[in-house]
């Protein structure tokens, strides 16, 4: 269970994925990939007791799952014995079965790194697990177990949840199997800073460390969430949990049981949130919007005439109330269609066709940094004097970060979009071929030390290349 201190709509399974069930071992339910019926047949839970019938009936399908990953870094042993001692760390983590012939759902965090995943069932049967897929972004890993007839938790609709809901965890916090807690949606939505397309519920019901990868159910029986993360500073529940929401999942789910992988849409522009003060600069009636903040050389958004300053309001249909619901609407539009922008740009509105293009994974963007471009893990401009004004920067030299990597070195350490990389190593930088040259001449392995400008005040970050 990752603590939160430092670390669309349902879609039914389609026919190439029914075709290659069968290759990966897989077993069709009545055509689905999971099942959402409710799993009590009753129009309302037992009065006297809400939530005993359902936890009798669900319970079953939650699973423990243990992992074993090596640490193969030892600061002590490589300073002062000159070695790389492999050290084997043990974790402990949850999940839910979504079909009968062995599917599990838990959170990429439980699984990232294992070199041994062991399930184990709520009848006590031990099964190796392997990973089907795993989806970094959202937190998402799709397991497989070689076992049939298992008991199944129904996946719900977490777009008709609402605030004050009664919900239930079950899990296996502090490797406690089996717990079951309740408490209520205490929101929706919520943006936490965990990737690109958090959009969490909020819960009180008591989700602690072990907990990830197991379901949050509604009054129905039915998982609208997959518990995540927790903020807490002592390392229990403190009463703030959050959970991915289904309908951000089951998308992903279908992808990755079909290909291991997931494709996202890719747009091209670098955006920031609309404040009270930046609608009044420009123009706009109230703070709604996405504020494209950089658009990317070669990208969808910079064929369709998008620029900086512009505010996109509406993405193919969909009013875009808060800037972080545009990312989420690229990433599921099929790679390839044609959409249509709202943009406002100096007091008139716009509209711009535009094409989706492949959001590139980590390793393409790796291959392509090899190719030529900076090998931090970055997307880069130079900052001009036309950059500098269209952007609001307050320097009119140095690099512009475009775009982070993931997972990347760049991101480790700390570097954001929109920071501006002005010395590399002491030495100043004044553009992209300054900063390729310096990356060329660093020693292997050595930091990098990158003194950046970023809203208006001056810090060093030193990137582990």
């Amino acid at each position: 269970m990752r603590r939160w201190i430092s670390g669309a709509a349902a879609l039914t399974l389609a026919v190439a994925l029914v075709a290659v069930l069968p290759r990966l071992g897989l077993t069709k339910v009545q055509g689905e990939l999971w099942t959402d019926r409710p799993a009590t047949t009753a129009a309302h839970p037992p009065a006297a007791s809400p939530w005993v019938e359902l936890a009798r009936t669900l319970k079953p399908a939650v699973v423990n799952i243990s992992t074993k990953r090596v640490d193969e870094k030892n600061p002590f042993f490589e300073e002062f014995l000159g070695g790389r001692p492999r050290r084997t760390l043990r974790s402990l983590g949850s999940g839910f079965v979504i079909n009968p012939s062995g599917l599990i759902v838990t959170n990429n965090h439980v699984v990232d790194g294992a070199t041994e995943i062991k399930v184990t069932l709520a009848d006590e049967r031990e099964l190796p697990g392997r990973v089907l897929g795993r989806d970094p972004k959202t937190d998402i890993a799709l397991l497989k177990v070689d076992a049939t007839g298992l008991p199944v938790v129904p996946l719900g609709d977490s777009s008709r949840l609402q605030v004050g809901e009664p919900v239930m965890a079950i899990g296996n916090p502090f490797g406690l199997e089996q717990t079951v807690t309740t408490g209520i949606v205490s929101a929706t939505g919520r943006v936490i800073g965990e990737g690109p397309y958090d959009d969490f519920i909020q819960t009180d019901a008591s989700i602690n460390p072990g907990n990830s990868g197991g379901p949050l159910i509604n009054a129905q029986g039915q998982a609208v969430g997959i518990n995540a993360a927790i903020v807490s500073q002592s390392g229990g529940s403190v009463g703030i949990g959050f959970a991915i929401p289904v309908n951000l999942a089951k998308p992903v789910l279908t992808q990755l049981a079909a290909s291991g992988h997931v494709v996202r849409g890719y747009l091209g522009v670098t955006i920031q949130r609309v404040t009270s003060d930046l609608a009044k600069s420009f123009a706009l009636p109230d703070a709604h919007g996405a504020l494209v903040a950089s658009v990317a050389d070669g990208g969808p958004a910079k064929a369709a005439g998008v620029r900086p300053g512009d505010v996109i309001v509406a993405y193919d249909g969909h009013p875009i109330r808060h800037s972080d619901e545009l990312p989420r609407l690229i990433a599921e539009t099929p790679v390839g269609r044609d959409v249509t922008l709202t943009v406002a740009r100096s007091g008139q509105t716009l509209t711009l066709p535009a094409r989706i293009a492949k959001l590139a994974e980590p390793e393409e963007r790796r291959a392509a940094a090899a190719g030529g471009k900076p090998a931090l893990g970055v997307a880069v401009q130079t900052v001009t004097s036309q950059l500098a004004q269209e952007l609001g920067l307050p320097v009119t030299a140095g690099v512009l970060v475009r775009d982070v990597e993931d997972g990347g070195p760049a991101a480790s350490a700390g570097l954001r979009p929109g920071d501006v990389i002005a010395e590399i190593d002491r030495q100043p930088v004044k553009s992209v071929d300054d900063l390729e040259r310096a990356l060329a001449r660093r020693k292997p392995g050595a930091p990098v030390l990158l003194f950046v400008h970023r809203n208006g005040a001056d810090l060093y970050i030193a990137v582990e290349a």
